[in-house]
């Protein structure tokens, strides 16, 4: 498997970390052994909404060429939705196999059209910003629908990690994570459609 974190001036880094920390372990487990991930972004740098730096791996890959999409949130995504080119870029990843997005990244999921005719979930205090692009907004921690997987606020993405490791893996797998991470919580509100 090859995963693309799709990454952007004025995300939230939390949103990205807490995802890609608990994913990148996929290759403890014999099932997904050789998972790979490159960091993707439109420059060779992106800025989170607080000032901190990271370099990317990839400037604009063909995302065509992911089996795996991960997209943050933060406030970025409110002016990148309206950024045809970078909407653009983000619609290659159409072949994906599963589109992921934690907190407002689902607004830039929205915007590329993968959510049209899907049930989906933002972070609470705008789900009003997720109705135009989805059937329905489900007020629920994780929602799946399909191979599209959509979550709450921030640190809904740790337990995205742990849902999606649990999918890819195995429950016994996402299990193991959850006690080398420490994290002593079950995630609440998980809707699976279709």
């Amino acid at each position: 498997m090859k995963i693309g974190f799709v990454l952007f001036d004025g995300l939230t880094f939390l949103d990205f970390v807490g995802f890609y920390d608990v994913i990148n372990r996929l290759n403890l487990f014999e099932d997904t052994k050789g998972t790979t991930w490159e960091l993707c972004g439109p420059a060779p740098e992106v800025t989170d909404e607080r000032g901190l730096t990271v370099k990317v791996d990839k400037i604009k890959p063909d995302l065509s060429a992911y089996d795996l999409i991960f997209v943050p949130g933060g406030m970025g995504t409110r002016r990148l939705r309206y950024d045809e080119e970078f909407v653009a870029w983000l619609r290659q990843a159409a072949s994906a196999r599963y589109l992921v997005s934690v907190c407002t990244g689902s607004l830039l999921l929205g915007a590329a059209g993968f959510l049209h005719g899907k049930k989906a979930t933002t972070h609470p205090n705008v789900y009003d910003l997720l109705e135009p692009y989805c059937e329905e907004v489900v007020r629920s921690r994780i929602v799946r629908d399909g191979d599209l997987i959509t979550a709450g606020g921030v640190s809904a993405s740790i337990d995205l990690g742990l849902y999606v490791i649990g999918m890819l893996a195995g429950q016994e797998a996402a299990a193991t994570v959850q006690k080398q991470i420490d994290y002593p919580y079950e995630a609440q509100g998980i809707a699976e459609i279709g």
